[in-house]
């Protein structure tokens, strides 16, 4: 199998796996589910990536499917996790959008939200793919070690400032209240930062093959999306309005890329 026929045999993996989430979708009428596995996406992209490519140097092929495999399954379990405890229900994009469409709505949800976001998961797991094709170098070099410290330092970002939020939404004081302590006094979103930090970690560890440099534009579109498009411009829309302390969260503290708190 070449890399293109890989490559292009990623996209009905993933959408297989989206439609059946949309299928439960509509019995729980709750099209948010989308995002609960948004991260598993890549780990069902990074497994086929696993067995399509035999000729791979295996422990590489261990790393990197083993890195998106930890980052998914946390991610999912986090997300799936709140939305049981706070007893949420479907998220106000989604049921905005139900109201606007009306009854066809579950068919245009499979379209515009599920294959969408599986068209754009396929495009960015050509990482995993590149990491997991090439048969050389069979030893581990300073990309590969780089990528790990790097994607490191972004999980520990991403989990952690869940952890720090979610601890802080738990007290009933905290209502209405900004958190700005902990991560969250470096950066107004280390969970968005962490998540572009360990993409970059990916490439570097895919940097270790023959033109594995190449897919430097899926990090590159990821933190685009986490700043730009799903992320931070659309949390901090209206965030200010709701609540009153957020503007000077915003004066003090930058947006994405940490920085140390000013005294």
């Amino acid at each position: 199998m070449t890399f293109l026929e890989a490559y292009l045999l990623t996209f009905p993996i993933v959408i297989g796996f989206l439609t059946l989430v949309w299928i439960l979708s509509v019995f729980l009428k709750d099209v948010s589910l989308v995002d609960l596995v948004w991260g598993m996406t890549f780990v069902v992209a990074a497994w086929a990536h696993f067995f399509m490519t035999p000729q791979g140097w295996e422990v590489r092929k261990v790393l990197i499917t083993g890195m998106y495999t930890l980052w998914g399954l946390r991610l999912s379990i986090y997300l799936t996790w709140r939305k049981i405890k706070q007893h949420k229900g479907e998220d106000y994009r989604y049921a905005r959008m139900r109201e606007g469409v009306g009854k066809n709505y579950w068919w245009v949800s499979l379209f515009s939200v599920f294959w969408s976001q599986g068209a754009v998961a396929s495009l960015l797991s050509v990482v995993s793919l590149a990491a997991q094709f090439q048969s050389e170098p069979r030893f581990l070099t300073i990309f590969d070690l780089v990528g790990v410290l790097v994607w490191g330092i972004g999980f520990y970002f991403e989990s952690v400032s869940d952890w720090q939020l979610a601890k802080f939404k738990e007290n009933p004081n905290n209502k209405g209240k900004v958190l700005n302590t902990g991560l969250w006094a470096l950066s107004r979103h280390p969970n968005y930062f962490g998540n572009a930090v360990m993409w970059w970690g990916y490439w570097l560890v895919a940097v270790s093959v023959h033109w594995g440099f190449l897919t430097a534009f899926a990090p590159a579109i990821m933190t685009f999306l986490l700043l730009r498009v799903s992320g931070v411009a659309m949390l901090e829309r209206d965030i200010a309005e709701r609540r009153p302390q957020y503007a000077e969260y915003i004066r003090t503290v930058p947006a994405f890329f940490p920085r140390l708190p000013r005294r």
